[in-house]
């Protein structure tokens, strides 16, 4: 799957909700997560695991008969990931069961992915600092589908922020320690 750079709204630049950065790296414009909560508040990113120089966000996954931890790239649209275990793909029509590390709440909800080619009826949810500002990815690894939820901006500003994929085909990557 091609993905493809698209310019960051001036409408969503003027509005960026906190927990979302905007920075300029070799020439084009990108936006990343700076913070993001599971639903009891606790924090997701993982500073001393870094993508791209950035910190990542952390989660615990359930995929088949293994389990373990995995670090997503903090650059929105970004696709690669890191995993300290050996994920257990029991298919490709297979989604995950997501937990906040800290308080095993479940980060699963169920949510039709936009997609086109995915079927998958669970997502990932995240919050914002706040509460009020969302963001739902696909539990289907592999999918590039996420969405941004943003109440102080316009509906078609965030599906237009939720387009944005970057950096190409996915990247998927094993940590051994950490």
């Amino acid at each position: 799957m091609k993905l493809v750079h698209k310019k960051i709204p001036a409408h969503f630049l003027a509005a960026i909700p906190e927990g979302i950065k905007y920075i300029k790296k070799q020439g084009q414009d990108f936006l990343v997560v700076e913070k993001i909560c599971c639903p009891n508040g606790h924090n997701l990113m993982a500073e001393r695991v870094r993508i791209h120089n950035e910190p990542s966000i952390c989660f615990r996954i359930k995929t088949g008969n293994s389990e373990g931890l995995i670090f997503v790239d903090a650059f929105w649209g970004g696709h690669s990931k890191l995993y300290n275990f050996i994920p257990d793909f029991p298919g490709t029509a297979h989604a995950v069961e997501a937990f906040c590390v800290q308080c095993k709440t479940s980060l699963t909800v169920k949510d039709r992915c936009s997609q086109d080619n995915c079927d998958c009826k669970t997502a990932i949810k995240f919050s914002l600092p706040g509460g009020k500002n969302v963001i739902y990815v696909c539990a289907r690894l592999g999918c590039p589908g996420h969405r941004i939820e943003i109440k102080d901006v316009p509906h078609n500003i965030s599906e237009q922020i939720s387009s944005i994929n970057f950096f190409g085909a996915q990247s998927d990557y094993m940590l051994m320690e950490i």
